[in-house]
């Protein structure tokens, strides 16, 4: 007995002692796999933030097609300008050549100004000079107006943001109904035949190109909408095309996510529920859908993310502008639709318009970090363990 102790003992050691090269090279690599997706996270956010900060922080002038018109020497505190050219108002800081002054009070076309501003000289100039004005962009600004127009210097992102959130309301409203029915069905009703042939089909949807739904929104979907509620009322660009659209697109992630929670329901509970005289749709709504909240509230949340970050349809079918409407028929400009336009045109690097777009992505990445952090309290929440 003792030898038969003794050779286990030997052979427990020699296991213990015995080295897994192979174990540990796939958990380094492992390890090394999620080091690099965090350490890419901790880089998207560091430049989209750093980018950003500059829209805040930076001074730039603009040109106002404005000239002094009249000859001044480092003494005179009264400026005679032109006619023509952007307003200027009174707190405006304004350069002319190298001096810095600041607005204290309009006239027409004089200006009442304290000279030498930031640290600059006061000194003569010549009639005839330019004079630029200075922009800077608040963060009160940026989050409390609603036009967006860098070309003339309004940054109030509401306007993207509301047709953002309008376009990806619309497509829950269409995906979570269809998609929340599909899965009901894949998951209770379906035979192991017309599933096989089923869930392919919803995965031809989701590996359609999106530039492919863009261009389905506004030679098929607008055309139908207009014919619908009239061509006087529905623009050709529109919210509404673009959202039914997105919606479509995400159907195949709302089913798909939505059925491996409701398969992952034991048997046990509808076996339970038949027993006790429940149809199949009782049970499947009743019995297995609160069973499987966590898992499809998560589908939803994730499916939200999906629709908001969305780019090819909105900046084929929704059209562009700064519009601020609640009404999905007109255009308006999305989030990622104007991050689309701007930078694929003559963009200044290192302008307001550049540092704009930056700032506009971090609050993308913002929006849809805080619903994967809801997503993962839902799931923590509501998640429900079966023996």
């Amino acid at each position: 007995m003792d030898t038969v102790r003794a050779s286990t003992d030997d052979l427990a050691a020699t296991l213990r002692q015995r080295p897994h090269i192979r174990e540990s090279l796939i958990q380094a690599l492992l390890l090394l796999c999620g080091v690099v997706s965090i350490l890419t996270t901790i880089g998207i956010v560091y430049e989209l933030g750093s980018e950003s900060l500059l829209l805040f922080t930076r001074q730039q002038w603009e040109q106002t097609n404005r000239t002094l018109a009249s000859e001044i020497d480092a003494a005179t505190l009264t400026l005679v300008t032109g006619s023509a050219g952007a307003h200027l108002y009174a707190g405006d800081v304004i350069r002319i050549g190298p001096e810095v002054m600041q607005v204290d009070r309009v006239q027409g076309v004089t200006l009442s100004v304290q000279r030498g501003q930031q640290d600059t000289a006061a000194v003569a100039h010549a009639a005839g000079t330019e004079i630029a004005k200075s922009l800077r962009v608040s963060l009160r600004e940026f989050l409390g107006k609603t036009e967006w127009n860098p070309q003339i210097g309004k940054f109030g992102v509401w306007a993207l943001v509301n047709a953002t959130l309008m376009t990806s309301l619309l497509a829950l409203l269409v995906a979570l109904p269809v998609g929340l029915g599909v899965a009901i069905y894949l998951s209770e009703y379906a035979s192991a035949r017309a599933r096989r042939l089923l869930k392919p089909v919803l995965e031809v949807l989701a590996g359609v190109p999106t530039v492919v739904y863009g261009y389905f929104a506004l030679t098929f979907m607008t055309p139908l909408l207009r014919s619908i509620f009239g061509a006087n009322t529905v623009e050709i660009y529109n919210t509404a095309s673009a959202g039914l659209v997105i919606g479509i697109l995400i159907i195949p992630l709302v089913s798909s996510m939505s059925e491996d929670a409701l398969s992952a329901v034991p048997g046990s509970l509808r076996e339970a529920a038949y027993a006790l005289g429940a149809t199949r749709f009782e049970t499947a709504v009743q019995v297995v859908l609160p069973a499987a909240l966590s898992g499809v509230t998560a589908a939803f949340i994730l499916a939200a993310s999906r629709a908001i970050g969305e780019t090819m349809i909105v900046a084929i079918a929704a059209g562009a502008g700064s519009n601020f409407t609640f009404n999905p028929f007109r255009a308006a400009e999305t989030m990622t639709g104007h991050i689309v336009r701007i930078s694929g045109g003559d963009l200044s690097y290192d302008s307001l318009d550049y540092n704009s777009l930056f700032a506009i992505g971090l609050l993308l990445f913002l929006m849809t970090l805080g619903l994967n952090i809801v997503s993962q309290q839902i799931v923590r929440r509501f998640r429900e363990v079966y023996e």
